[in-house]
């Protein structure tokens, strides 16, 4: 059995600030057909993220007693595509006092980023980014027939292989996470590859290296790193949706906003991002996670060590990164 690379977001240092996105974006999916890709997006949470209600679909795909589950697929306007804009009206025709889409959006990434949910002064939001978890048991690889899709053994990243892919796009809905995007140009089946060119040099993805908020520990499971004492030992970074069955390897350290305000305009002790939708997210195990980094911000407010403070706080960028030199034949 080879080892498992991973990724830990810390949800409380996420600005939202999508040089994740663009750097992802600007270094994989900039060809004809890959418009609508986002092999990494950071989505406002609570919200119907991208596309569209994906963990609507979400709840009917993936592993369910065992069983592989095909969640259907998005019509075009979840992801909202590409909409032309009057370029000859505007600049060459004269018929035309501004440019504007010729047709209007009706929806997009980030089409309700920094929406807040619950109601004044205790509203609330947070910043979720997401990627491909390149599962242990990823539901795209059982449900692809002619088998394009593929878990490498050296390090756990799951790829398509693009010469073998036929476009059946079964591999789109057994995906609970929705990021397996299909190029209808090439009628290829598409994916995050965790920037595995970097990793086998010892370099970490882009989305992690140009993020300027150091919430990415990269590394692998089985090293005695940051990654496994954040899952293993302190077991604050936790799966997301993790009932959807196909054990993902990207775990998230969840959100602690402000306390909520009382009726008289004082902290109370309740949380301002509700426990049930936290549960939802992360499963049950997320009410200890915030009990642990809540002791240890308290412990570090008193002058004493914490190690899992430490760890989280990062304030050298390297030691984020774990990734030893991999390189392949």
């Amino acid at each position: 059995m080879g080892k498992q690379v991973a990724m830990v977001i810390d949800l409380n240092k996420c600005i939202g600030c999508q040089a994740c996105t663009a750097a992802c974006k600007s270094l994989w999916t900039d060809e004809e057909g890959q418009e609508s890709m986002l092999w990494n997006n950071v989505e406002t949470k609570p919200g119907p993220g991208y596309p569209k209600n994906w963990e609507e679909k979400g709840e009917r795909s993936g592993w369910k007693d065992g069983v592989l589950q095909y969640g259907g697929l998005h019509p075009d306007e979840d992801f909202g595509g590409e909409k032309l804009l009057n370029h000859g009206a505007a600049y060459f025709e004269g018929t035309a006092d501004r440019l504007q889409q010729e047709e209007p959006m009706g929806y997009g990434a980030n089409w309700d980023e920094d929406t807040s949910s619950g109601d004044y002064p205790n509203n609330y939001h947070f910043y979720l980014p997401r990627l491909c978890n390149h599962c242990t048991k990823p539901a795209c690889l059982e449900a692809c027939p002619v088998r394009a899709i593929y878990k490498r053994e050296q390090d756990g990243i799951v790829l398509v292989d693009q010469d073998k892919c036929q476009g059946i796009r079964l591999c789109n809905q057994a995906c609970p996470y929705d990021k397996v995007y299909f190029n209808y140009i090439q009628n290829k089946s598409q994916k995050c590859i965790f920037c595995f060119p970097r990793v086998e040099q010892g370099v970490a993805p882009a989305c992690a290296r140009q993020c300027p908020g150091r919430l990415r520990f990269v590394g692998y499971l089985e090293d005695a790193g940051p990654i496994a004492k954040l899952v293993y030992e302190w077991k604050v970074a936790l799966p997301l949706h993790p009932e959807f069955g196909t054990e993902p390897n990207v775990f998230y350290v969840p959100p602690i906003l402000p306390p909520s305000f009382d009726e008289e305009g004082r902290f109370s002790d309740e949380p301002r991002v509700p426990m049930d939708y936290l549960r939802y997210l992360f499963g049950p195990e997320v009410d200890q996670s915030l009990i642990t980094i809540m002791e240890e911000m308290e412990r570090k407010q008193q002058g004493k060590e914490s190690e899992l403070m430490d760890l989280l706080i990062a304030r050298d960028w390297k030691s984020l990164f774990n990734i030893p030199d991999v390189r392949v034949a």
